[in-house]
C-alpha cells in the first residue's frame, strides 16, 4: 500500500527497540519520551504477543505523542500483512517527526526490517537505529539464552542497552559485556540502564557523555549493519507463521470473495467487547511455542492491592506477568519478569487488564490438542483474579435480576 502525495517530504526516522520478554522495552521508551525534544511529535507502535494490549496502556496520553497498539501476535510473521497498512494509517494520521517501534519480545527483527524496507514504505521511512535491550541476568537462564530469537535480536542490533543495571550484580554486568564483545558484527555502542534511588531511569554509555535522547537522535545504521540485516533470516517457526498468515489473508472464507478489508490492521482490543462487572473479557492465544491468556475487567471493579499483589507474586516464577489495575489507592501497573515484580502508578483509566505469557515445556507443540495449556484451568485463574477485588467490588452482572 503506497503512501499518497500527502506523505511527509522527508523520510521519517524509525527506531526499532527490540528485546526478549521482560527486558524493559516499554520503560526504556518511556525514558526516551520523557527527554523528547519539545518541538517533535512522535508516533509509537507497540506490538504485543498477548491479546489484550497492556504496554500501550502504560503510556500517558499526550498531545505530542501518538501511541498505536498492535496486539495479538508477532508483527514480523502473523501480523506482517496488516503491519504495512497500519503504518501507512499511522503516518497519515499522526504526521510524526519520529517513529518508534516496539516489537513483541518474541518478535524476530528480520521480518520487520523487510517490511520497513519494502515497496510503499521505503521512500517514507528510514531505519535510523536498531537498539536491543538485554537483561544481564538472562545470560544465566538457559531457556532464554539458547532461544534463537534472543540471539538474533542481539545480532541485529547496532547498539545494546544492558537494562535493569540496578538489579544485576557486578559479575553479571561484566559477563554481559564480555558476551557482547564476542558478537559479530561488533556493536557500535553498549549502554547500561537502571533506576536511581528515587526510581528515575539512569543511563550511561561507554566512553560517551551524550544524553539518552542524543543516542536515539544521532543513531544511524552503517553498511555493515545493512549486510547483517540481509544475512539473517527468520527462524523456522516464524517462517511457518508468516506463511500461514499469508495463506489466511488470501483465502476466501465461507465461500465469499476475498474482501480487501481483511488486510486492514486489527482493531485495538480496548475497542472490542466491553467487559461488564463480574464478567471479564478473556482472550487466549498460542503461537511460537508460547501461550498467552489475558483478562480485561470493568473499570468500576476495584482491587485490593495487597491481596492482588500477593496472588500475582505467587504465580509461577517462569510466567511473564503484566497488568494495569484499578485499586483502592488509584490505578497501578504491575510488571513481573524473571520472578521480580515492579509496581508503579498508571495514568490508564479505561479498564483493568492482566496478561500472562508462558512457554510450552519440553518443546511440545501448542498445535497438538493433547498438550495442556501451561496455565491450567482458565476458570480457576479467573476465579482467583476476581477474588482479589476489594470488599466494595461490583457484583457479577446478570441480565435476569
Amino acid at each position: 500500500m503506497p503512501l499518497d502525495s500527502r506523505a511527509p517530504l522527508r523520510p521519517i526516522p524509525v527506531h526499532l527497540i527490540t528485546g526478549f520478554l521482560g527486558t524493559g522495552k516499554s520503560s526504556f521508551i518511556q525514558a526516551l519520551v520523557a527527554a523528547k525534544p519539545a518541538d517533535e511529535h512522535w508516533a509509537i507502535l507497540v506490538n504485543e504477543f498477548g491479546q489484550v494490549g497492556i504496554d500501550q496502556a502504560l503510556f500517558a496520553e499526550r498531545d505530542d505523542i501518538t501511541v498505536k497498539g498492535l496486539p495479538g501476535g508477532c508483527m514480523c510473521c502473523q501480523l506482517a500483512f496488516v503491519l504495512q497498512a497500519g503504518l501507512v494509517s499511522l503516518i497519515h494520521q499522526a504526521r510524526p517527526d519520529r517513529l518508534i517501534i516496539e516489537p513483541s519480545g518474541l518478535g524476530h527483527p528480520a521480518g520487520l526490517i523487510d517490511v520497513l524496507r519494502g515497496e510503499g514504505l521505503a521512500s517514507a521511512l528510514v531505519l535510523q537505529e536498531v537498539i536491543t535491550l538485554l537483561d544481564p541476568r538472562a545470560l544465566e537462564d538457559a531457556r532464554t539464552f539458547e532461544h534463537g530469537t534472543f540471539q538474533d535480536q542481539l545480532s541485529l542490533a547496532g547498539g545494546v542497552v544492558l537494562s535493569k543495571r540496578d538489579l544485576s550484580t557486578p559479575q553479571q554486568l561484566t559477563a554481559a559485556h564480555d558476551y557482547l564483545e564476542g558478537l559479530w558484527p561488533r556493536k557500535r555502542w553498549i549502554a547500561e540502564l537502571g533506576r536511581d534511588a528515587e526510581g528515575a531511569p539512569q543511563a550511561m554509555r561507554e566512553g560517551d557523555d551524550a544524553t539518552l535522547i542524543e543516542w536515539l537522535i544521532n543513531g544511524i545504521e552503517t553498511e555493515e549493519d545493512i549486510q547483517a540485516f540481509a544475512g539473517l533470516a527468520m527462524p523456522a517457526e516464524h517462517r511457518v507463521a508468516h506463511a500461514s498468515a499469508r495463506l489466511a489473508s488470501t483465502l476466501p472464507q465461507d465461500g465469499d470473495a476475498v474482501d480487501a478489508s481483511r488486510s486492514s490492521p486489527p482493531s485495538d482490543a480496548s475497542s472490542s467487547v466491553i467487559p461488564l462487572p463480574g464478567a471479564p473479557v478473556i482472550e487466549q492465544a498460542e503461537r511460537l511455542g508460547h501461550a498467552s491468556i489475558g483478562w480485561r475487567l470493568a473499570p468500576a471493579e476495584v482491587f485490593d492491592l495487597d491481596r492482588l499483589t500477593q496472588w500475582l507474586d505467587g504465580l509461577p516464577r517462569e510466567w511473564r506477568v503484566k497488568g494495569v489495575f484499578h485499586v483502592q489507592e488509584g490505578w497501578r501497573s504491575y510488571n513481573r519478569a524473571n520472578g521480580r515484580a515492579e509496581l508503579s502508578p498508571s495514568s490508564w483509566r479505561q479498564d483493568s487488564r492482566l496478561e500472562l505469557i508462558a512457554s510450552h515445556s519440553d518443546g511440545q507443540s501448542p498445535m497438538d490438542s493433547s498438550v495442556a495449556s501451561p496455565f491450567g484451568e482458565t476458570a480457576m485463574l479467573t476465579q482467583a483474579l476476581l477474588a482479589c477485588r476489594s470488599d466494595g467490588a461490583a457484583e457479577p452482572f446478570s441480565f435476569f435480576r
